[in-house]
């Protein structure tokens, strides 16, 4: 397989851990020891990478280097400080060749009882190297949840988005999701869009066009409502939206599809065809019928979730142990429907 060797720095701008200043300071013990590593680059002509090239976003589409609007597959890792082991090259690579995946969302649980540590910087690297080398596109996931409201950890998170905003500024195929699913006694004006427009902000110090995906009220449901006052003055902005077939259907839809014929720009981050809780029952039927209003609308979606855990949401058996080269066997009926799905796409 051709490939491409190039120097991937890791610290940014040949900056060393401390030139970074006080005000946004990482700790030194997230940086490793070498100043530059040598990353294989594949090309094999069709990676998604080499499909689009660097995205951006026009109108409400993300488009692709030659600014046709695309529709990006993805697949979600579970939490990495819970299921590390998926953080794997040759796991990537089964996802890019057998299921026709093209971006990776790498999810950081962002509460201190949810396993967050600076040690998962680590890990976020690792992801996102093995997402260069094989040309794939990275999501990294700051991943609120039972925090509720980004502002709760957002000084976590401005360390966490300095680091990585220095470190990939320079990066085509890594996109920043700031804020996964606000929730709870949260308002998409008094706590999310404030919260949003200063982590934009700290990113935008480094990173000038990345893509940054900014979360929704409701678990990233009310899109219609961020629709109404999106953030201005920003560019290459989206908005993250997410379902679960079991439980959401056409009520939820129409709340996309109110945002869509508005012209705000979404990106599903996450879904399933189980229930929201990730168990439950699953839905084929009513998946199908967000499959087809994605594409028809050119929205990019990514499925949860890249592990073996015992759910139906899970995309692993959880008697299989592999972290690569999955049969069709080892897949949960998750795994399967998702398997059939990307692999049909136009």
């Amino acid at each position: 397989m051709p490939t491409e060797i190039v120097s991937a720095v890791l610290y940014e701008n040949g900056k060393a851990a401390g030139e970074y200043g006080s005000a946004d300071e990482i700790d030194a013990e997230v940086y490793t020891e070498a100043s530059t590593e040598t990353a294989v680059i594949e090309k094999t002509g069709n990676t998604p990478y080499e499909k689009y090239g660097k995205l951006t976003v026009l109108g409400r589409n993300l488009v692709g280097a030659d600014g046709n609007p695309i529709t990006l597959q993805g697949v979600s890792t579970h939490g990495i400080a819970w299921f590390p082991q998926y953080i794997d090259k040759e796991g990537f690579r089964t996802l890019r060749d057998n299921m026709n995946t093209d971006v990776i969302r790498l999810a950081v649980y962002s509460g201190v009882n949810e396993g967050y540590s600076k040690d998962l910087y680590e890990k976020v690297d690792e992801g996102v190297s093995y997402a260069l080398e094989l040309g794939m596109y990275a999501i990294i996931d700051w991943h609120v949840l039972e925090n509720g409201n980004p502002n709760t950890d957002k000084e976590n998170a401005k360390e966490f988005f300095t680091y990585m905003a220095q470190k990939y500024c320079d990066s085509e195929n890594v996109l920043y999701e700031i804020c996964n699913e606000p929730n709870g006694n949260v308002q998409w004006e008094r706590d999310i869009k404030p919260y949003a427009e200063e982590i934009i902000k700290i990113i935008r110090q480094y990173d000038d066009d990345g893509i940054i995906i900014v979360g929704t009220p409701t678990w990233s449901q009310d899109v219609d409502i961020a629709a109404q006052s999106p953030i201005e003055n920003q560019k290459n902005i989206m908005y993250a939206f997410h379902f679960y077939a079991a439980t959401h259907g056409e009520a939820l839809r129409n709340k996309l599809s109110s945002a869509v014929e508005a012209g705000l720009p979404v990106f599903v981050t996450e879904f399933g065809i189980s229930e929201a809780s990730g168990s439950g029952s699953i839905n084929k039927e009513e998946a199908d019928r967000w499959i087809s209003f994605l594409r028809e609308n050119n929205i990019s979606c990514v499925c949860w979730n890249l592990s073996n855990k015992n759910e139906l949401c899970a995309l692993i058996n959880p008697e299989c142990n592999k972290t690569s080269d999955w049969d069709y066997s080892e897949l949960t009926d998750s795994g399967k429907w998702l398997f059939d799905t990307y692999n049909n796409a136009e």
